[in-house]
């Protein structure tokens, strides 16, 4: 299988190459961080970049295991820079440098350097690092593969994908890893090992986890109610449930754990008519429904949840910011903004009862505003009144739409 170049990325990267920002790839494990940054690399010697000016470092190598903290980082370096001329340093996975912010931020002072970082968990998305490195860095969230970067990946005309491909990639997800596996029993193999290490490893090791069976449980619950409203008091009975006595307090460190592993996405509920972010309830999202077909009882028959959860990913690998709306008598499954643009967005799968179309249209008549509004689903006839455009879903997620609104545009 060919790496497929993921141009969706490169392009909002490109324009900060030369830049003194630090250029920050953030993304979960195994969802292709680091083919990217190859790529960027590539980009550069094809430019004209000397080789000896592009330094790598792929921190889950035991060669580098020495290179532990800032000052072996920012030492390992500086003994490379041999002349004044610009050096592009590219560090994979940096996370397992302590203090690493501070090596970083030393470097770009100290050199002429463009310096590109990826990273595995919420560590690079802390409050601690934006204060370490504020104004100095430019963020990059990188997904799985979209629906339409497999279709190119298999070659298909992006057209008439049919139906099978389809079916897989909602059943197993877009990790960029799986495609080189045929047989499910293969391709369920590694998505295990991945959550595997993610859970078992990446987490409990990082906040030295006293009970990982524990935090296991909570990360499937987080994964199989992907979608479904949170209660911290539901994950405590649902422990609870067989014999097992755990506090509010240890469910929230777990979950904020799970989290920052970028394996789910916490995602805030926004009351339409108050203009504010409710702080009491928020949604949970699994960043891969591959991920939620190998943890859930269900994940097979509940294709619903499986194409909310595509459509969310999607948004955020489009660039947007995206929250649930409120309205007084029901829920938009998102509000999704970008460059000032606000969409507001419902997902079903198909509308072949008139109680289903209702309900789907119906949710956004308590949104008086003249923001675009769009329901998506598979069915192929055209259902959009009222101003309301509805969408099949599938020609969404190829941008095979034909419409002027920026939400159909890649």
């Amino acid at each position: 299988m060919e790496f497929l170049k993921r141009d969706m990325y490169l392009e909002r990267i490109r324009p900060f190459y030369q830049s003194d920002l630090i250029k920050i790839l953030i993304g979960m494990r195994r969802c292709g961080k680091s083919t990217i940054m190859k790529q960027i690399m590539q980009e550069l010697k094809d430019s004209g970049i000397e080789d000896s000016h592009i330094l790598y470092i792929n921190f889950e190598l035991i060669r580098y295991r020495d290179i532990c903290d800032a000052v072996s980082l920012e030492s390992y370096i500086s003994e490379r820079l041999g002349d004044s001329e610009r050096y592009y340093l590219f560090f994979d996975e940096i996370q397992k440098v302590k203090d690493f912010e501070d090596a970083v931020n030393s470097l770009r002072v100290s050199n002429d350097c463009s310096i590109f970082i990826t990273g595995s968990n919420g560590k690079l998305l802390s409050s601690e690092l934006k204060t370490e490195l504020t104004g100095r860095y430019v963020e990059f969230r990188i997904q799985p593969f979209t629906y339409r970067e497999v279709v190119m990946l298999k070659g298909l005309n992006g057209k008439s994908t049919g139906e099978e491909t389809f079916s897989d990639y909602v059943r197993w997800g877009g990790l960029p890893q799986r495609f080189y596996f045929e047989r499910e029993s293969d391709i369920r193999t590694y998505l295990e090992d991945v959550y595997e290490s993610i859970v078992a490893r990446d987490i409990v090791q990082r906040f030295n986890v006293k009970n990982p069976e524990m935090l296991s449980r909570i990360s499937d619950y987080l994964i199989d109610n992907s979608s479904r409203l949170f209660s911290v008091n539901a994950v405590v009975e649902y422990i609870r449930s067989s014999g097992v006595s755990i506090s509010t307090e240890t469910v929230y460190n777990y979950v904020s754990f799970v989290v920052s592993s970028l394996i789910v996405d916490r995602v805030r509920r926004y009351d339409t008519k108050g203009k504010r972010i409710l702080s009491s309830s928020e949604k949970f999202y699994c960043v891969d429904t591959g991920m939620r077909n190998i943890r859930s009882v269900d994940a097979d028959s509940d294709i619903g949840v499986n194409l909310e959860l595509i459509v969310y990913n999607e948004l955020i690998a489009r660039g947007y910011s995206v929250c649930i709306g409120v309205t007084k008598n029901s829920e938009i499954d998102f509000i999704a903004e970008r460059n000032g643009v606000k969409t507001y967005v419902q997902v079903t799968y198909l509308m072949s009862e008139k109680s289903t179309v209702e309900r789907e249209f119906g949710a956004f008549r308590q949104i008086p505003d003249n923001h675009a509004k769009y329901v998506l689903s598979t069915d192929r006839f055209d259902m959009s009144h009222d101003g309301i455009i509805h969408l099949n879903l599938i020609d969404w997620l190829l941008g095979n739409t034909k419409g002027g609104n920026e939400f159909e545009k890649l």
